[in-house]
């Protein structure tokens, strides 16, 4: 179990390291979790000791948002302040987030000849008269 911990925080430091080598405009954990997936790919599966550490992060996950709480409740003035912006800001990006994740999959769902079928349609010309 040390063992998958220590991959996992080894593959966050080599994300903040590129991170700050490069001065990529990505915070450092994301380019960590990009570089372990690309791990486990080209391992071809998730051995046993990181799958148990990844369930028991996501058992306690919880307790990763009391720091963001905290910062909440330290800028709470702030927010009092810009509550309208940051609200009118928030429902706009989730209505588009929406309305893009909806064009997107309409986009996949279309098939456009490329094997892609819509469910109930006939694989084959022929099976459409049976």
């Amino acid at each position: 179990m040390l063992g998958a911990l220590t991959v996992i925080l080894c593959c966050q430091l080599a994300g903040e390291m590129l991170v700050a080598g490069t001065g990529l405009p990505v915070p450092g954990p994301v380019v960590g979790m990009v570089l372990l997936f690309a791990g486990l790919v080209l391992r071809g599966g998730i051995p046993v000791a990181l799958a148990g550490v990844g369930d028991a992060l996501l058992g306690h996950l919880a307790l990763l948002f009391v720091p963001a709480g905290v910062g909440v409740v330290l800028h709470i003035g702030l927010l009092g302040r810009e509550g309208a912006a940051l609200s009118v800001s928030l429902l706009i990006s989730t209505l588009l987030t929406i309305a893009v994740t909806a064009g997107i999959m309409r986009l996949c769902l279309r098939g456009d000849g490329d094997g892609m079928r819509q469910p109930g349609e006939a694989t084959k010309p022929s099976e459409a008269g049976q």
